[in-house]
């Protein structure tokens, strides 16, 4: 029942997307074929279902979010409560959204383990911060059992927006697409052992919204300009709608720069 979710796949790990809410926000499942070791990205409102029954026999190693809107974080506490152990990750800037509902929906309060980041136990995660450079291109490694996961932070629709590259400590040889993936638009030199998780930074033709409390335009213009200095294509697997590359994209940014 798994192959109509998989919209990534190698000789490694394949990842499982299956959207949820009224923002029809993505939920991704990274699922390792040697260890069945899993990582949770994003689970928002009303996945925990799904990720609790999908994860039957696997080993969930953590939890990641790439920014903390409620869409993207709603079943973080449910989840954490299910998988007792299980680490929680979170841009350091955007841990106050979660530990307090800030946009008043009732939001279930959680508390992140890691703070993507942070440089001592110290720094202030209930603060309220605004979008800012500061913090523009920080990279965070983490190795979560057979997995590197790689924070890469864009503020702009978030202080703390980030994008997830994930891929295995065990990559293997083949770099052709996956026979059930969603295959982006423009797959020329795609890599296939590592995918991004773009969250609501961009999207399929799209950007993140930049107009939100907490949110600034400059800064989702500098993360931009940022962004097009990446040299390899990645598939992105972003937080709404379908997946696209890194190059696809790169065709599209100039445009929304214009606009912003």
């Amino acid at each position: 029942m798994q192959e109509k979710f998989i919209v990534f796949e190698n000789d490694s790990f394949k990842v499982l997307r299956k959207a949820f809410g009224e923002y029809q926000t993505n939920c991704y499942l990274t699922l390792d074929k040697r260890t069945n070791e899993a990582l949770i990205i994003d689970a928002g409102i009303g996945a925990s279902d799904w990720v609790i029954e999908t994860l039957k026999g696997a080993k969930p190693l953590a939890i990641l979010n790439t920014h903390g809107h409620f869409d993207h974080i709603w079943s973080n506490a449910e989840l954490t409560q299910h998988f007792v152990g299980i680490p929680l990750l979170c841009p350091l800037e955007d841990a106050f959204m979660l530990m307090q509902d800030c946009f008043e929906l009732g939001l279930p309060i959680s508390t992140p383990n890691i703070l993507v980041g942070a440089q001592t136990k110290s720094d202030d995660a209930l603060s309220p911060k605004t979008s800012d450079t500061h913090n523009l291109g920080r990279q965070n490694t983490y190795e979560l059992g057979n997995f590197v996961v790689e924070f890469i932070c864009y503020p702009g629709h978030t202080p703390g927006c980030s994008v997830i590259v994930v891929e295995s400590k065990h990559q293997g040889a083949d770099s052709s697409p996956a026979q059930n993936a969603e295959s982006p638009k423009d797959i020329s030199s795609l890599s296939k052992q590592r995918v991004m998780f773009s969250g609501d930074f961009i999207f399929y033709r799209s950007i993140g919204r930049s107009d939100f409390p907490y949110s600034s335009n400059a800064a989702m213009k500098a993360s931009l300009e940022e962004f097009m200095q990446r040299q390899e294509n990645l598939q992105i697997l972003p937080g709404h709608g379908e997946s696209t590359s890194v190059a696809q994209e790169k065709q599209n940014i100039p445009y929304w720069l214009t606009r912003l």
